[in-house]
């Protein structure tokens, strides 16, 4: 009975042509019969929209259709709802719930969105329009010319045209398939040439065949460049990160001789901090939590400062001079430091959240987005070398670090605390790998085994720079985040990783005082 019902509505619809408003014989359509039926239903009544098939999709979407007596009813809440006009009716109890499956469910969220190319928000019409274009259907073409025909934004017409073109890939007309490949060709996106390489594997006709195949190169000859400008920016972010993470590492063991395996144990501590300064925002600051991560910058750089002062006059002090003795002193510390976190914060990762001002990105290409994240991250590495910089180069600090560095005893001869110098170098050595714990807890988890993904990395940038050497580490942080990240693309990520080492291996084999060697009477 039901079906014999779809089919008489879909004769009618056929005959008389669209609806203007929702009806009952078109509700029940949509609602009962077999998914062919269906599915035609559905993309009849979204030729002319309205508010009550809008609702009704919702409804069905929702699983909150039931058939009684040969009538679709909306219930919500356990209250019935006529579907056409609204008005509250009865539910019997034999109603029979309607069944949607998987092929169901995405029509009618295909439906919806194709709703929303009449709507007044050019924003959802848009992202309509995209979505069409990802999911072509034939049936869909009354409802394309109609939106072409209404539609007066020029970005969202010309996308309508793709979907329209998309739409005709699966044309029996040959030449009209050579047309929309064509068309196609003309935008250069991942979706556009998913669409054309499924079209491609099951066409026959040779001459739409070498036109599909046209389409496809000369997409991806476009998208080519999107593919090496993600990767480069991927490398220089992948820079950046080493360069903060580095950056302190280059101050302890380039400038101090310390070969400090509690490195990243300290980035940990900043990252900490800065869940800690979330939590805080979250529970008495709600309204300025965007906020809070610059809060949480000075209290990350203090917090591991304080740690690390606190390990260079208690434990460091005394192994001066002694490299591999303060390789295990430091070690064990590492493992202290993470049973601490462990106890205190649990031994499962926390997340930390980013501000709505990190969140997002800047679509330059098709296939390039640049996360507001990664771009942050960026310049704030570049405003921690800066400092950095200015401060060794400029400061009373940093001329006491570079004459203790170059040499005590005349520095001590001088007047020169060296001790107090000694514990405020690794004090900032270590602040500035609590900032690059802060930063890395935007793009990634935070866990008690935070800095040991990053440790081992660090000595090699600040190895292969130089020891000592700042410009050395910037150079060796950005040129091993551009060569991961390209041979990654290339060979995988673990053969990239390989390649990496054994790059550096051979590398300081032949230069074994890195990029930048240290020059003066003093070097050896």
């Amino acid at each position: 009975m039901f079906r014999f019902l779809s089919m008489a509505w879909l004769c009618l619809l056929a005959w008389a042509g669209p609806a203007q408003a929702l009806t009952a014989e078109q509700a029940l359509a949509m609602a009962a019969g077999d998914t062919d039926e269906r599915v035609a239903a559905v993309q009849q009544a979204i030729v002319q929209p309205d508010e009550r098939i809008a609702d009704f999709l919702k409804a069905l979407a929702a699983d909150e259709v039931k058939i009684a007596a040969g009538k679709a009813i909306v219930v919500r809440d356990g209250k019935g709802q006529d579907p056409v006009t609204g008005t509250e009716v009865p539910v019997p109890e034999d109603a029979e719930d309607i069944i949607n499956n998987n092929r169901m469910r995405g029509e009618i969220d295909t439906a919806m969105a194709g709703l929303a190319l009449f709507g007044k928000d050019d924003a959802r019409r848009l992202a309509a329009a995209k979505a069409l274009t990802r999911e072509p259907d034939a049936g869909r073409l009354p409802l394309l010319d109609k939106a072409l025909a209404q539609e007066t934004q020029a970005a969202i017409k010309a996308q309508l045209e793709l979907a329209r073109s998309a739409t005709l890939l699966g044309s029996e007309d040959a030449a009209q398939r050579i047309a929309a490949a064509q068309a196609l060709s003309l935008s250069a996106t991942p979706d556009t040439r998913l669409l054309l390489n499924e079209r491609v594997t099951v066409e026959e006709d040779a001459k739409v065949k070498a036109a599909l195949q046209a389409a496809l190169k000369a997409i991806d000859g476009e998208l080519a460049w999107g593919e090496r400008l993600g990767a480069a920016f991927s490398g220089i972010s992948l820079g950046s990160i080493l360069l903060l993470v580095a950056l302190g590492l280059a101050i302890t063991y380039g400038l101090m001789g310390v070969i400090n395996m509690a490195h990243g144990e300290l980035m940990m501590i900043g990252a900490y901090a800065t869940y800690v300064v979330q939590g805080l925002f979250q529970k008495y600051l709600p309204g300025a939590f965007d906020w809070y991560l610059v809060a949480a910058v000075p209290l990350a750089f203090g917090a591991s400062a304080l740690v690390g002062a606190v390990l260079e006059r208690s434990v460091l002090r005394f192994l001066y001079g002694r490299p591999l003795e303060t390789l295990l002193a430091t070690w064990g510390i590492s493992l202290v430091l993470m049973q601490l976190v462990r106890t205190v914060f649990g031994a499962q990762n926390v997340g930390v959240e980013n501000p709505a001002w990190m969140s997002g990105g800047v679509q330059v290409l098709s296939n390039l987005t640049l996360p507001y994240n990664r771009l942050v991250i960026i310049g704030f590495a570049i405003a921690v070398l800066l400092s950095m910089g200015w401060l060794i180069g400029r400061t009373r600090l940093g001329l006491f670090v570079r004459g203790v560095t170059q040499n005590r005893p005349i520095a001590s001869c001088m007047g020169v605390n060296t001790a107090r110098v000694d514990t405020m170098a690794f004090a900032l050595g270590s602040g500035i790998a609590g900032l690059a714990g802060c930063a890395l807890s935007q793009v990634g988890n935070v866990g008690p085994d935070l800095g040991q993904s990053y440790i081992v990395d660090a000595f090699m940038v600040v190895v292969l720079g130089g020891v000592g050497q700042l410009a050395g580490t910037v150079y060796a942080a950005l040129g091993l985040g551009v060569l991961n990240k390209f041979l990654e693309g290339w060979a995988g990520a673990v053969l990239a990783k390989i390649a990496v080492l054994v790059f550096i291996i051979i590398f300081i084999q032949k230069r074994p005082q890195g990029i930048f060697a240290v020059k003066g009477r003093t070097a050896d």
